[in-house]
């Protein structure tokens, strides 16, 4: 198939794609913002008469102490908790599993996850296919579902996938990793808190993966196709705050000003994506987690500069009102200077984060293959401001494996 007739195909999938963001609703969760915000969901927990939750959440933030003090606050208000710690980074359609059995053996009438994206994806599947009997890898795809999921709450500990807010869920297979995408707007929670003290003891790694995240989640919905004046509304929001707050709580985690700033950048990142999508950072990060395991904050900041630079003159004049937006280019700025200054910016911000983006090992036999996954994602489901060909993607695996 030529590169034409492949780019009219995907044209032609993502016409359905933008009438069904257009039609399908995008509920909001109700938010709890600042310190002690987590303990206050479990109040909203109560009101609604749940008896018996399940805590989604992994090994490491029970260890840290993070889960007590919301286990102890569920239990002063009579509400029995069963904890699930099995999650893992991209959670498998096993791991969800696990956590579903381990729901339906407590009689969990709701659930609640404490976490980064993975617990609160895992999370986000384990309720929705609770109520639709259907396994997880069944709700694969977009509005598989037919009924409501089990109320559903959420305590983000990190601030990048805006996980939160969104109407997806990644969930990858086994054997391939490969990243499946349940996308419906039952799968949003009824309520998250986003609270500084609970984000204060990321380090600093993860601090900057998970706030490039949300820029990159900012970023794609601004230069989406589909993009509105609600989605610029808020990815322009997210863009500022990270830019502005991110070198804070990479410096300082204890700063809860800049740690609840960048809880709602990436709040607001994810209210964006929801109407105005993704595109081809992610589609290609996808492929460097699943070959080579790379964290998924890093692979998109690995990936979003390289994006930046091909997008450049396609979107010159957007990326322009975006500089001017956050404050980097003067009104008067021509619209190739300013596009240049916002791509500065965000190259010298992964710097100031020390971003690692050294993959060890990867191998060229493995881009034919991690190129076709990458089509497969984008083409017909994100509204690229640009198409690429196999050729452009296989040039930027070569200057990542380069380093």
């Amino acid at each position: 198939m030529s590169r034409f007739s492949t780019i009219l195909k995907a044209k032609a999938k993502l016409a359905a794609v933008r009438v069904a963001v257009t039609v399908i609703p995008a509920p909001r969760p109700i938010v709890l913002l600042g310190e002690g915000a987590a303990l206050n969901l479990c109040n909203t927990v109560s009101h609604i008469g749940v008896k018996r939750v399940l805590i989604v959440t992994d090994a490491i933030l029970v260890k840290l102490g993070v889960v007590e003090p919301v286990l102890n606050k569920l239990a002063a208000l009579g509400i029995e908790t069963v904890v699930f710690s099995g999650v893992t980074p991209d959670p498998t359609i096993t791991v969800v599993n696990e956590g579903l059995a381990m729901l339906r053996m407590g009689h969990c009438d709701a659930v609640l996850a404490v976490g980064g994206g993975s617990s609160i994806d895992a999370a986000k599947v384990i309720a929705l296919s609770a109520t639709n009997n259907k396994t997880p890898r069944e709700l694969i795809g977009i509005l598989k579902g037919r009924k409501p999921s089990l109320p559903l709450f959420v305590i983000p500990t990190t601030a990048g996938t805006g996980s939160e807010v969104t109407i997806g869920a990644v969930v990858s297979d086994d054997q391939t990793h490969q990243k499946g995408l349940v996308i419906d707007p039952r799968v949003v929670p009824l309520a998250t808190a986003i609270d500084p003290v609970v984000m204060q003891g990321m380090p600093k790694a993860v601090t900057a993966d998970t706030g490039i995240d949300a820029l990159t989640h900012a970023l794609e919905s601004w230069m989406s196709e589909i993009a509105t004046d609600d989605t610029d509304y808020f990815a322009s929001a997210a863009v500022r705050m990270v830019l502005t707050h991110l070198p804070v709580a990479f410096n300082d985690g204890k700063n809860l000003d800049a740690r609840v700033a960048m809880g709602l950048a990436a709040h607001y990142g994810g209210m964006a994506l929801n109407k105005a999508g993704l595109g081809y950072v992610h589609a290609i990060a996808h492929q460097l987690g699943a070959h080579y395991g790379v964290p998924h904050g890093r692979s998109n900041a690995i990936v979003l500069p390289y994006i930046l630079e091909f997008n450049r003159d396609a979107c010159s004049e957007r990326l322009a009102e975006l500089a001017r937006k956050v404050g980097i280019a003067t009104p008067d700025t021509s619209d190739r200077i300013a596009a240049d200054q916002l791509i500065t910016q965000v190259k010298q911000l992964l710097k100031d984060v020390n971003i690692n983006t050294r993959i060890p090992d990867m191998n060229p036999a493995d881009f034919p293959a991690m190129v076709v996954s990458a089509f497969a994602e984008a083409h017909g489901t994100y509204a690229v401001a640009r198409y690429m060909d196999p050729k452009d993607v296989t040039n930027i695996l070569h200057e990542i494996a380069r380093g």
